[in-house]
């Protein structure tokens, strides 16, 4: 790296540390944390429709509220891939864990779940790995949100679209 640079990076850093040190603290303001509970149906079209021809499912989310604006969340429940070609649907149990944020009036987030999958039906043992990112609106009791889902060992993906109803614990 060349002198120049290294005065560069030095600079921007002496200034970076003099406006951080210039901040003022805000005031804090204490947020009731707490749990939800959330139970939900969700749909879902594939992203590649040689493999299946949509999916249904059902949910269950407990959501831990870190402040107002971001959460943990876990959920788990029943998903079934209607599968083509004669071959059998595949069942199987979502177990994931994500963080939620809002980003726009309180209502509005954006999530991220990763996890996995344990098939349950029609004698197929395979399990799979999965992501989720999403976002969606949450009022005090409906939940709607779209998101990506994608599986591992399923060579699939869907988009889904959550329906849900959630309450404080």
């Amino acid at each position: 790296m060349k002198i120049g640079g290294r005065i560069k990076i030095a600079f921007t850093l002496t200034v970076a540390l003099f406006f951080a040190s210039q901040t003022q603290a805000q005031e804090v303001t204490n947020y009731d944390q707490g749990f939800r509970l959330g139970f939900g149906i969700n749909g879902g079209v594939p992203t590649d429709e040689n493999v299946y021809n949509y999916a249904l499912g059902a949910d269950v989310r407990l959501q831990y509220d870190l402040t107002k604006r971001y959460s943990a969340v876990l959920s788990t429940g029943f998903t079934n891939l209607f599968i083509s070609n004669n071959r059998p649907d595949l069942g199987f149990i979502p177990i994931k864990a994500g963080f939620k944020a809002f980003v726009w009036d309180d209502q509005f987030y954006v999530l991220g779940e990763v996890g996995g999958g344990i098939a349950v039906t029609n004698n197929v043992k395979q399990d799979t790995y999965i992501w989720a990112p999403g976002f969606g609106y949450a009022g005090k009791d409906i939940d709607i949100s779209l998101r990506y889902e994608a599986y591992t060992d399923y060579d699939t993906e869907q988009i889904a679209l959550r329906i849900a109803y959630g309450f404080k614990l």
